[in-house]
């Protein structure tokens, strides 16, 4: 159980994390679900904030692997979590002490994400009926994030004043409230020519008219969330006999940039990275590429034919 005190010692902590550290909704979502476990530990423990040592800390992040194995990465972000909620304690007067300065972070390896290839990108999108106005709105928006590399929630938030199709781009916000201006293909666009002309249209007026910003739209003509796209997704991959994510969409359009010779400097203004070593990953997944073609066809490798 969180209690009153707890609740606001959170929420000052939120506070500070999405305005002074101008982190995202989903950045601060994860944060606030972490933190409402660790209280409920403490409370469970009979410990107040003041209270917690590195010991502490230790048994929680036991007890929670024995509630269910958790990953490395889950560790870095419990981890991160605490850290950030601690020093900003410290930094209030609530505590003197911060119980994370002798806990370190394990390093965690850089997985190299899933792709698509262009072949399976076709045939996930064949998948949708643009018959029908939930169809279209399928069509347009998983070309659209694959056409410009968009995240999830990029491509929720995206609404008609961020659309420059004449031009043939659209204006993203990213991640810390950064905007950065995107290519659209020309088969994105031209699918969103046609849901916002025969679709859009359809989806908005089943809620009595009433007017919205936002480009996507729910059959009940508000604003479709990211939970609705991972579902809608999920649906059309099984559909095509494949398996994956709707961000792996982002990370195809990534790899087949860089496939086609694109500049990695180019790409990671594209993708909205702060830091080109994050970029770098898709760097390795080309590599990856080359080494199954090299095993499956050069006459000196094993798997050479």
């Amino acid at each position: 159980m969180v209690t009153e005190r707890n609740f606001l010692q959170i929420q000052s902590f939120l506070d500070y994390v999405r305005v002074e550290k101008n982190l995202s909704p989903a950045t601060v979502d994860t944060y606030l679900r972490e933190l409402k476990r660790f209280f409920h530990f403490l409370s469970e423990q009979g410990v107040g904030i003041e209270a917690v040592d590195p010991f502490l800390i230790s048994q929680y992040l036991v007890k929670r692997q024995e509630k269910g194995k958790i990953t490395e990465r889950t560790t870095c972000r419990i981890l991160s979590t605490l850290r950030g909620m601690f020093h900003f304690l410290v930094r209030e007067g609530t505590i003197s002490k911060n119980p994370m300065s002798p806990l370190k972070t394990p390093r965690v390896p850089k997985r190299i994400p899933e792709v698509f290839s262009p072949q399976q990108v076709d045939r996930i999108l064949q998948m949708m009926d643009t018959k029908t106005p939930e169809g279209l709105r399928d069509r347009s928006l998983f070309e659209v994030i694959y056409s410009c590399g968009l995240r999830v929630s990029e491509a929720s938030n995206l609404s008609l004043e961020s659309l420059y199709l004449k031009e043939g781009v659209v204006k993203i916000t990213g991640k810390g409230g950064k905007d950065r201006i995107v290519p659209v293909g020309g088969e994105a666009e031209y699918w969103l020519k046609e849901y916002l002309e025969r679709g859009r249209p359809i989806l908005l007026n089943r809620k009595g008219g009433r007017s919205s910003s936002r480009i996507f739209l729910n059959r009940f003509g508000r604003p479709l969330g990211r939970k609705g796209i991972w579902k809608r997704f999920k649906y059309y991959v099984r559909q095509a006999g494949l398996e994956g994510k709707v961000h792996e969409l982002r990370h195809s359009f990534a790899t087949h940039l860089l496939q086609g010779g694109a500049n990695l400097r180019a790409v990671q203004e594209l993708l909205g990275h702060a830091d080109i070593s994050t970029t770098q990953i898709y760097t390795h997944v080309e590599q990856d590429l080359l080494e199954k073609a090299h095993a499956a066809y050069h006459p000196r490798s094993e798997g050479g034919s």
